[in-house]
C-alpha cells in the first residue's frame, strides 16, 4: 500500500528556487506546475511521507544559482520544513556526490515521486540515475516544467516539445509518468502506485 510505513514514498522536489521564477529563465511550459507541486507537498506532509528538497548551487559566479544570491533561495511557497531533508548539488543529477542514495536506503525508501525543474535537465538526469540505481520512480508530468531551446540541428523547439521529449525518454525505461491527480489519489486513498515496467 502506498501510505504504509513499509512502503514509504519520497517526494523529490528538484530546484524549485527563486532563480527559476524569473523572466530571464526563458519561455517555459506548465504554468500551473508550482501550484501542483504545492498540492503534492501539502498532501505528503499531511500523510507524513518523506520529502526531499533539492537545491542547485552553481560553480559559476555568473549564474543566478551562485551561492549567496537570491536565486539560490527556495521559492517561499515551497520552503522546506526543519524536518525535511535538503540535498545540495552542483551538477544536474541529484544523486551525484550528494549522499541522496544512502539517505534513502538508510530509511528504507525505495519509491520516489519526482517533481520540479527542469524536465530536460535536472529532472531527467536525476530520474535516469534513480531508475538505474533500482528505485521505483514516478515523474509527475504536470508538476514538472522546462524551457524552450534549439535542438542540435538548430531547430527551435517549444518548451512543451522539449518537455514531451524528456518524458518520452524516461517513460518505461527509467520511470513511470503520472499526473498530479494520479499521484494525489495514490496518497489520499492509500492506494498502491502503478507498477513500473522497464525494458
Amino acid at each position: 500500500m502506498f501510505a504504509t510505513t513499509s512502503q514509504r514514498v519520497a517526494l523529490i522536489i528538484i530546484d524549485m528556487q527563486q532563480g527559476m521564477a524569473t523572466l530571464e529563465a526563458g519561455e517555459r511550459n506548465n504554468p500551473h506546475a508550482e501550484a501542483n507541486i504545492q498540492r503534492l507537498l501539502a498532501t505528503w506532509r499531511q500523510s507524513q511521507q518523506p520529502v526531499v528538497h533539492v537545491r542547485h548551487l552553481s560553480r559559476s559566479s555568473e549564474s543566478p544559482f551562485w551561492p549567496g544570491q537570491s536565486g539560490v533561495l527556495f521559492q517561499p511557497e515551497l520552503e522546506p520544513l526543519a524536518t525535511e531533508h535538503i540535498v545540495d548539488k552542483n551538477v544536474p543529477d541529484a544523486f551525484t556526490h550528494s549522499g541522496l542514495e544512502h539517505w534513502l536506503h538508510a530509511r528504507g525508501i525505495h519509491k520516489l515521486v519526482v517533481v520540479g525543474v527542469s524536465t530536460s535537465n535536472s529532472v531527467e538526469a536525476t530520474v535516469r540515475s534513480a531508475g538505474n540505481l533500482g528505485f521505483e520512480t514516478y515523474v509527475v508530468s504536470d508538476a514538472t516544467f522546462t524551457f524552450a531551446k534549439r535542438d542540435y540541428a538548430g531547430t527551435y523547439r517549444t518548451a512543451e516539445e522539449v518537455h514531451a521529449m524528456s518524458l518520452a525518454n524516461l517513460a518505461g525505461e527509467y520511470a513511470e509518468v503520472v499526473s498530479t491527480e494520479e499521484a494525489l489519489e495514490f496518497v489520499e486513498l492509500g492506494a498502491g502506485l502503478p507498477t513500473t515496467h522497464r525494458c
